[in-house]
């Protein structure tokens, strides 16, 4: 079920929040976990077995290590309870990847018969388990199992560095996991920052409100930028390399960079209002950062559930920066490939993680003391083109497509080609001008997508209180008054764009 579907925001969320009012609060955690587990199995109920086994696993573990703490085996209850953990997201997010290249090097030598290759033969013989479990010959992948994989284990590794008290009530370890807000695309909840909510919170009108203000802002991300940009940034990606002209493929790469963000941020904003709804405080996991004047400071505004949970969980356990600058150089580089490969079993993916691993690895070499000596439009020109062309390998399928994007970009592959369409020849710049890619409403989305990257919401939130504190009451209450007016033209435009039926998923549903 999508946050962005009709049958979500008109249906399900409303018949929750009824429900969750009206009874006993000692049931409302049971219902929110009923509910979240509706939400995820939606579509594919049997894959949610993955989930729930991953909490019952995890559930374990934490009791076993918080007994085993202080015991010689207290390491090996953490390390094994990491090593399946890791396991359960190999075997269904890189198995088929991992399959595929050693298929491939036996078949090429000549050790395995190439009918034998897809994995799917060795798996799931009996039809039911294919059909559970099996997209062809490939293993189905549970929508969000990084995300709630990451979520899980990250519970136990905090029970065993006492960050956090074990939890020996197993329907509120689910309902950590599960809840329906953040499941499948994050943000990446530490259980430390909710374990007190789970068992008390308090939903006041002040916080039901800002919740709802968060989650109509996050779904007009989503559907109004978002979706319109995506639109334009997948019918450029699906050219053939002699068709793309420098135009289009800027063209493409901006809608990409809009896309990614809006998409992402929106899921965020949405899941954050969702969450006090119920009275919960996610903490923020975007803070604009296509206003960053470095590629480090990109990393504290991008993603910053996922940046901060590498580095308490990985960066600093390798040693973080405590030992020479070789050793911090490479931990950096190990913790951006990780980075690329959980976003993907994919080599672009893992360039794209190695790529920023190295800018960050560069400014802390002198690039960033260079940078700090430069005016601020220099630096953010310096971040935008850095961060544009990491999100070409991120979007490209291939090597091959990035390199033909990239090409095009720099004007090496101008569309100057001409293309035999049979009765005619044509050049790539008369076959598709940018009008066939951008109507009105995509050059409307870019606009207000990039007025919408910088920080100007907040700045007017701090002024309206300004306003508030000085007394001005009559000014500010206006400016409220406006506010509310503008959220309801967003929401009335949203709902007549979900009306009109497209469907376009959340980019991290895949992770």
């Amino acid at each position: 079920m999508l946050f962005s579907s009709p049958i979500f925001v008109f249906a399900f969320l409303p018949l929750v929040l009824a429900v969750y009012f009206v009874i006993p609060k000692a049931v409302r955690n049971a219902w929110l976990l009923g509910v979240s587990l509706v939400f995820y199995a939606w579509g594919e109920p049997v894959v949610a077995i993955v989930m729930l086994c991953s909490i019952a696993m995890n559930y374990a573990f934490g009791l076993w290590v918080d007994r085993a703490r202080e015991k010689p085996s207290g390491k090996f209850a953490v390390g094994l309870a990491i090593a399946a953990n890791l396991a359960l997201l190999v075997v269904f997010k890189y198995a088929d990847w991992l399959w595929t290249g050693a298929s491939a090097a036996l078949v090429g030598l000549g050790l395995l018969d190439a009918a034998w290759a897809p994995l799917g033969t060795y798996l799931a013989p009996d039809s039911w388990l294919r059909e559970s479990f099996l997209e062809g010959d490939s293993i189905r992948l549970p929508i969000g199992i990084s995300f709630f994989t990451f979520q899980a284990f990250s519970y136990v590794v905090d029970v065993y560095r006492r960050d956090a008290p074990v939890q020996k009530n197993p329907f509120n370890i689910a309902l950590y996991v599960a809840f329906f807000p953040q499941l499948i695309a994050g943000p990446i909840v530490r259980y430390l920052d909710v374990a007190e909510q789970i068992v008390h919170r308090v939903v006041t009108l002040e916080r039901f409100a800002s919740g709802a203000r968060r989650f109509v802002i996050g779904l007009a991300k989503k559907v109004l930028i978002a979706d319109l940009c995506a639109a334009t940034a997948d019918k450029i990606f699906a050219l053939p390399p002699e068709q793309l002209t420098p135009a289009l493929a800027w063209l493409g790469v901006v809608t990409y960079t809009l896309q990614i963000y809006f998409d992402f941020s929106g899921y965020s904003d949405m899941a954050i209002g969702l969450g006090r709804l119920f009275g919960f405080e996610f903490l923020e996991n975007f803070r604009y950062p296509y206003v960053a004047r470095s590629i480090t400071d990109f990393w504290r505004r991008w993603h910053i559930s996922l940046s901060t949970w590498f580095r308490d969980y990985l960066y600093i356990p390798l040693g973080g920066n405590r030992g020479s600058k070789a050793r911090t150089y490479a931990n950096l580089f190990v913790v951006f490939f990780l980075c690329g490969l959980w976003h993907g079993a994919s080599s672009t993916f893992i360039v794209w993680g190695v790529y920023h691993g190295l800018f960050l690895v560069l400014e802390r070499v002198g690039v960033g003391a260079w940078l700090d000596r430069r005016a601020a439009i220099v630096r953010h020109v310096y971040v935008m083109l850095a961060v544009m062309v990491g999100w070409v390998f991120f979007r490209a399928e291939t090597f091959g497509q990035a390199s033909h994007f990239l090409s095009a970009m720099v004007g090496i592959q101008n569309g100057s080609q001409t293309i035999d369409l049979g009765t005619t020849i044509v050049s790539a710049e008369r076959l598709h001008p940018i009008g066939l890619f951008a109507d009105m409403r995509t050059w409307l989305a870019i606009a207000a997508g990039i007025i919408g990257s910088t920080p100007w919401l907040p700045a007017v939130a701090a002024w309206t209180k300004g306003l508030w504190d000085t007394g001005r009451t009559a000014r500010a209450a206006s400016v409220e008054l406006l506010g509310l007016v503008l959220l309801a033209i967003l929401f009335v435009a949203c709902a007549m764009e979900l009306a009109a039926g497209s469907y376009s998923p959340f980019i991290y549903f895949r992770f």
